[in-house]
């Protein structure tokens, strides 16, 4: 482990207007539809790229930051299934989430990619390059919802007694037709970043219309309900023995990796962003005073610099071994 880079700020598209969420098309993966949002990249030799999200969120929670980068990358970013506009899944575990990815990846055909996951999608992304280092370039790790001992100390706390019971999406579903959308986009805000009045007036129009679409599927609070249920899990499964453990996954990452992680995350235990660095075994840490869960959101320019750096340690590497830069 060491610590990450971060290019000169000049290396980035100048601050304007903020974009729209990015250009959506549907995918056929398993027989079932995987939405995803493109961002086309700017240069001719910018590399495939790949965002995933966390529990609750969508592909638009990497508008700006795929916007930032789209000089670099060539970029897509999933609706996981159950969320956003994607079909449901039988299954909600980690390794369900990373078989769809992996199967994605695999439709695409486009190599090794630059794999880029947030929360729940940084413990599926984790999972994904251990299991098929053939298909990850470099992987970008922004607050990974990995194993930590005592989940009650986070913001998911109060709802974890729920899911011991059998009806646990139905309480879920009760709870959210209890509010209004603008009241739980708040509580997510309140709850995904350190300092809110980072989030623009756009971004929170945007936040309110994707939580209306949630009081619309039928299926998100099961979808929610299971996802969460899969993370305690995960979660257990780490200090058993067995293949399964996320963190005997993460030891076996090959792929240059980048581990960022807030001080004011209510999400993941903010000691677990450092513990993440120290298992995968080529990898570099930054950690983010005064930002919360979502940093690709509240600091985009910030994970952008540290995502341009890590592709400048990985080239000037690669120039040194005598590598190939595209592999």
């Amino acid at each position: 482990m060491k610590g990450a880079k971060l290019a000169a700020d000049e290396v980035l598209p100048p601050d304007g207007a903020l974009p729209p969420p990015w250009p959506a098309r549907t995918v056929m993966i398993d027989g079932a539809m995987l939405h995803v949002r493109d961002t086309p990249a700017t240069t001719p030799g910018a590399e495939p790229a790949v965002y995933v999200h966390g529990l609750g969120g969508s592909s638009q929670n990497f508008t700006d930051l795929a916007g930032l980068l789209a000089d670099r990358f060539d970029a897509q970013a999933v609706d996981l299934p159950g969320f956003g506009y994607s079909d449901p899944s039988r299954r909600y575990s980690i390794a369900a989430f990373a078989d769809r990815l992996i199967g994605f990846l695999e439709h695409s055909g486009r190599g090794a990619v630059h794999l880029v996951g947030n929360s729940l999608g940084g413990s599926i992304c984790v999972r994904v390059a251990a299991l098929r280092p053939d298909l990850v370039r470099t992987l970008t790790l922004i607050s990974p919802a990995m194993p930590f001992l005592d989940p009650r100390r986070t913001a998911q706390g109060p709802v974890l007694p729920v899911l011991a019971l059998p009806r646990a999406d139905r309480i879920i579903a009760w709870g959210m037709a209890r509010m209004t959308a603008e009241e739980m986009a708040e509580q997510v805000l309140l709850a995904c970043f350190g300092d809110t009045t980072k989030v623009s007036e756009q971004r929170r129009a945007e936040a309110i219309e994707e939580i209306k679409l949630r009081y619309t599927v039928a299926h998100y609070s099961k979808a929610y309900t299971g996802t969460l249920r899969g993370l305690v899990s995960s979660f257990l499964r780490a200090y058993l023995p067995g293949v399964n453990s996320q963190w005997r996954l993460a030891a076996r990452i090959t792929a240059p990796t980048l581990v960022i992680g807030g001080l004011k995350d209510e999400l993941v235990d903010p000691r677990v962003p450092a513990q993440v660095a120290k298992a995968i075994p080529d990898s570099r840490l930054l950690i983010l005073p005064g930002v919360g869960h979502v940093a690709q959101m509240e600091v985009p320019r910030l994970v952008a610099r540290a995502i341009v750096g890590l592709l400048e340690d990985v080239a000037s590497h690669d120039r040194t071994e005598g590598l190939p830069l595209h592999p």
